[in-house]
């Protein structure tokens, strides 16, 4: 008897074996990866990305970045970074426009000795100041010495007593000496605001003692009764106050000068108020009572 195997079925004896099973010769092993999208395939509209097999054991070198145009654009020329600047021998025109222009001290002096020119302004206040000092000065020195048919200091000390003003003495020096240095400074053009000012409290007093000494104590203003004059050479002490005494005087280079203002507003409340002053507490009369 033929001996059959343990493992092997059973079968009658005479009987052929069942053939084994064999793989057809025109089989082959079929590679999952093969129903996988091939590789760099972007599909219909180039939005889909297959990231590849790729065994973790081999070492591959990094692939370049791939470039799509719809997931990646490309930046606007206006947004794009630029580079940093490169230091160069020769600046180009457009970084020449850039730097701030330098002005020239000079051209700078021209500029503001041409806005100061004023014509014949400036030669108008040395008309208006030299006019104003002449007077003041031949005043005060006909009173001091009795020039220009003038009676003298006796003569002026009396009519200072006559119209009621106290320390006639003191007051008569203080007087005709006040008028010659005021006059001075306005001639010279030095210290205008204050020598204008003194010169305003003097005419005041005077014109106040003109009025006073009239009978009847009236006030005119026309000639040869009134105070016209008086009047005038007071319009013209204040118009020095206030316009200072131009580019030809010694006072140029200070700024009440070429821009009066607030000082020449406290020369004029001065002026008026030491000529106010003086009269109320020298002489105390109401001269139009």
């Amino acid at each position: 008897m033929t001996g059959q195997s343990n493992d092997a079925p059973w079968q009658r004896p005479g009987d052929a074996p069942e053939p084994a099973p064999v793989r057809p010769a025109a089989a082959r092993l079929v590679d999952p990866e093969d129903d996988l999208t091939p590789v760099g395939y972007t599909g219909d509209f180039g939005t889909t990305t297959v990231i590849p097999y790729q065994d973790p054991n081999q070492v591959v070198a990094p692939a370049a970045p791939t470039y799509h145009v719809l997931d990646q654009q490309e930046p606007l020329p206006y947004v794009q970074p630029q580079p940093p600047a490169q230091p160069v021998a020769a600046a180009s025109p457009r970084h020449l426009a850039a730097e701030p222009t330098e002005i020239d001290p000079s051209e700078d002096y021209e500029r503001q000795h041409a806005i100061g020119r004023r014509g014949t302004q400036h030669l108008g206040l040395l008309v208006l100041r030299v006019g104003l000092g002449v007077v003041l000065g031949a005043h005060g020195l006909q009173k001091l010495f009795g020039w220009w048919g003038g009676g003298g200091m006796a003569s002026f000390r009396n009519s200072l007593s006559d119209v009621g003003y106290q320390h006639a003495d003191i007051l008569s020096y203080v007087s005709a000496g006040g008028e010659i240095v005021a006059g001075a400074l306005l001639v010279l053009g030095l210290f205008t605001p204050l020598a204008a000012a003194g010169a305003l409290a003097f005419l005041i007093n005077g014109m106040l003692a003109a009025v006073s000494a009239a009978r009847p104590h009236t006030f005119a203003y026309f000639l040869p009764d009134g105070h016209e004059y008086q009047i005038s050479l007071i319009v013209l002490a204040v118009a020095i106050i206030l316009a200072g005494p131009g580019r030809y005087s010694l006072d140029t280079n200070r700024g009440w000068a070429h821009r009066p203002f607030i000082g020449s507003f406290v020369a004029l409340l001065a002026g008026i108020a030491a000529g106010i002053a003086v009269w109320v507490l020298l002489n105390g009369v109401n001269p139009v009572a």
